[in-house]
C-alpha cells in the first residue's frame, strides 16, 4: 500500500516505514507528527482511490541540515565573479501508518 502526499509543499510517494527528508517541520525528535492531505492512496490489489479521508502518521526522527549547495555567476571577460551558497534545513521522519 502507498500514498501519495503533500508534505510542506511538496508531493512524496509513501509507503509504510519508509524514511524521508522533507522541509523542516515543527516538533521536536520523537514527536509524531500527521498528514492529511492525501492526493491518492492504493492498495495492494491496484485498487487506486482518489479521496481526501486518508491520513498518513509519521514520527520525527531528526532535525539536520542538507548538503552545501554552491551557485556561482560569472561573466567572461568582464572580472565579474560571484559565489554564494546555502545549506537547506532539513527533517528526517519515518512513515508510521496509512489510514
Amino acid at each position: 500500500m502507498f500514498a501519495i502526499v503533500n508534505i510542506a509543499g511538496q508531493q512524496f510517494k509513501v509507503k509504510k516505514d519508509d524514511e524521508l527528508f522533507v522541509h523542516r517541520l515543527e516538533g521536536n525528535s520523537g514527536d509524531k507528527v500527521e498528514f492529511s492531505e492525501v492526493l491518492m492512496t492504493s492498495d495492494n490489489n491496484g485498487n487506486v482511490k482518489f479521496s481526501g479521508s486518508a491520513k498518513v502518521k509519521a514520527e520525527i526522527m531528526d532535525h539536520l541540515k542538507g548538503d552545501k549547495v554552491i551557485v556561482f555567476k560569472k561573466k567572461r571577460r568582464k572580472g565579474y565573479q560571484k559565489s554564494n551558497g546555502h545549506r537547506q534545513y532539513l527533517t528526517k521522519i519515518k512513515i508510521s501508518d496509512i489510514a
